[in-house]
Order: structure tokens, then sequence, then C-alpha cells
């Protein structure tokens, strides 16, 4: 792990603030917390590399150009379009100020992993934003809601009825004067025939010759 002694653990974890700070922000939706944490970290960060030679303000303004679509993203939702090139242009400038090679790489995998670790731990307690609510989905169709995978015929079983289809072994039975999708045992079984419902498992109702 050559690469983070070179280019600093505290760097690395300056990066990963950044992110979670992004996070918490579209998670909380402009409470600012997530505000203050990323303007901490990127200050030191920028302020370090920037004192020191190692990045030009062109980095500096791609990473606040990227910032700035981000928040725009927050107060006014739209498709996710602005929240994605702000995250690239971030990704980008932060590349080139660890050096833009396979270690800043290497680097900036490792600051995103820590960042998502830790936001998986705080995630519950934090709020949630329009945004938020718009890219992770909390809804379920469920059947009390009057959502079914298939149709119920649980109430057939016992049932006796009239083939009007030949099943081979599946075809339609006529019970109660309405046609049933049915399966036989497995042998052929030709039309008018007198069949039991055997069994019914989700849409699969297998009968039987009476």
């Amino acid at each position: 792990m050559d690469f983070i002694v070179d280019i600093g653990a505290v760097q690395v974890l300056l990066v990963a603030v950044m992110f979670l700070s992004v996070m918490v922000e579209v998670k909380t939706g402009g409470l600012g917390v997530g505000v203050l944490l990323g303007l901490v970290a990127a200050g030191v960060f920028w302020g370090s590399h920037y004192t020191r030679g190692l990045v030009e303000f062109y980095h500096i303004a791609v990473f606040l150009a990227g910032v700035l679509m981000i928040i725009v993203e927050i107060l006014l939702p739209t498709v996710g379009l602005l929240a994605g090139l702000g995250v690239a242009a971030m990704l980008y400038s932060i590349v080139l100020a660890l050096g833009g090679d396979i270690g800043a790489l290497a680097a900036l995998g490792i600051a995103l992993l820590i960042s998502i670790a830790a936001f998986m731990l705080i995630v519950s307690r934090l709020p949630s934003s329009r945004l938020w609510n718009k890219v992770v989905l909390h809804d379920s169709s469920r059947s009390e809601r009057g959502f079914i995978s298939a149709e119920d015929h649980s109430e057939l079983v016992g049932k006796v009825g009239e083939v009007i289809t030949e099943l081979r072994p599946s075809g339609t039975v006529r019970i109660d004067g309405s046609p049933v999708d049915v399966v036989s045992e497995g042998a052929f079984i030709k039309k008018g025939t007198q069949v039991v419902v055997l069994s019914v498992s989700g849409s699969r109702v297998v009968v039987r010759p009476v």
C-alpha cells in the first residue's frame, strides 16, 4: 500500500469526509450539516495542496463547479443530470490533485469505501430529502394494498368441471360456468371429460378425471 504512504492517509481521509458530506447533504436535503462538514474538509484539502503548489486554481474551480451543480440539484431536483455531472467534476479534480495516476485512483476508491461505510452507519438517523426519496425505493407492492402477483384460485380445490379444450396436459376447464386454465396430472384428457381440481399453487391449477 505504498501509494497511501505517498499520497498521505490524512489526504485520503479528507477526501472520504468530502464524499460523506455530499451523501449527508443529499439525504438531509439542505439542512447544512453536509455542507459544513464538506467545507471544512475541502478547505483543508485544497488549501494544503494549493499552498504547496501541487494544484492550480483550475482544479479548485472544477471542484467548486461540481459542488455548485450538486447544490442546484438538491434545491431544484431534476432528473439527476446535474448531480451526476457535479460528482464527475469533483472526482476529476480530486484525482488530478492526488497525482492523476493509478495511485490516485486507488486512494479515491479507498476514500469512497470509507465514506460509504460511515454513511451506512448514520443513514438511519438522518431525515430524508426530496432528492433522496426520489432516488431510493421506499415503497413495495403488497397484497394488502391491492397488488397481487397471480390470481388466487384456492377456492377451486375439490370442485368438478368439464374440459372444454383438450388437456395436453394444459388446457381449459369450465368450473361453475367460468373457464379456468388448468394442467392435468400428466395424462392426456379429452374434451368433455369431467375433472376434479386436486390442488392450486399460485396460478397453477392441477386436475384429474373424476
